[in-house]
């Protein structure tokens, strides 16, 4: 797949079948539209599968004073699952505060049809676009003749199955409730940091731990406590166990940490980047009355993590 970061460097098509949105997530939901567009070019030849997104979160721009949304996914996640399932090309908008007040009319003549070649229009139930969110699937289809391309509504009953949504996610994550989650997102979540040096207080009681740092500070960490994990690193995957929290028993007042203990692993990784894929919640975080304690404690979440992994 290839990725555009400006409208301008796309290049010129003879037939696109387009979607546009956020897709925070690229969840369930979203992946039926994304399907749909994959299946139109199996019956069309020469066709060509575009993806129009906007970097970043339009929320993130016009409301900045909210601090609360936190992302499923980054850029980078989102291109790489939208790849593996089918798109060709990934177009980002820079999203401004002048982008947002373009006009529906302005946005489809200028993007759409005159730079992106767009033969077919599939899009969700309740997308809108344009200032405002002025534009949407009637106006669409109304002006079919006049833009040039066919556009398809994804019906709310086909993206809404179950109820998914990103906010649903969002809650069952910060929920801990990872099952729910996951069967929502038809995969994994995960997240991605870089690995920083610690206290390495795990390595005294025989469970050295990798500290993690995000990369996007707007990416969502689920609630704290402990789970069972999968860690991917130079394409390889491992079995481990995850702490997300402050630490209790080794002090008060601490900042959050989010700290993972690899089975059966012993490489170097300090400033390498790991991808941690969540798979259970095992227990919320607790104060033990002595390392000793914790120790014990840890044999237990590490049997337990086993068992869920099988690894």
């Amino acid at each position: 797949m290839k990725i555009y970061r400006k409208v301008s460097e796309f290049p010129e098509l003879q037939h696109t079948i387009l979607t546009s949105g956020t897709f925070d997530g690229v969840h369930l939901g979203h992946q039926k539209i994304i399907q749909r567009v994959v299946d139109l070019k199996k019956h069309t030849p020469n066709a060509q599968t575009v993806v129009l997104t906007y970097h970043p979160h339009p929320r993130l721009v016009l409301f900045p004073d909210q601090k609360d949304l936190k992302l499923l996914t980054t850029l980078e996640e989102k291109a790489i699952l939208l790849e593996d399932l089918g798109i060709d090309h990934l177009c980002v908008i820079p999203f401004t505060k002048r982008f947002a007040s373009t006009s529906s009319e302005n946005f489809i003549k200028r993007i759409i049809q005159k730079k992106l070649q767009t033969r077919q229009f599939v899009i969700g139930y309740d997308h809108r676009f344009g200032k405002n969110r002025e534009g949407g699937f009637d106006y669409l289809k109304e002006n079919e003749d006049r833009f040039g391309f066919k556009v398809e509504e994804i019906s709310r009953q086909d993206i809404e199955d179950n109820a998914i949504s990103s906010t649903r996610i969002r809650k069952a994550l910060f929920d801990g409730d990872i099952e729910t989650a996951n069967e929502l997102l038809g995969y994994e979540f995960s997240i991605t940091g870089k690995v920083v040096k610690g206290k390495q207080i795990g390595r005294t009681i025989g469970y050295p731990t990798a500290n993690l740092k995000l990369t996007d500070k707007h990416k969502l960490i689920p609630k704290q406590g402990i789970y069972a994990v999968r860690i991917f690193h130079k394409y390889e995957y491992y079995g481990g166990m995850l702490s997300i929290g402050v630490r209790p028993t080794i002090g008060k007042n601490l900042k959050q940490t989010i700290e993972v203990n690899i089975f059966d692993f012993d490489k170097d990784i300090y400033d390498k980047d790991l991808t941690l894929q969540f798979v259970k919640f095992l227990r919320e975080e607790e104060k033990y009355n002595s390392l000793d304690e914790l120790k014990a404690q840890l044999a237990k979440d590490k049997e337990e993590s086993l068992e869920v992994l099988k690894v």
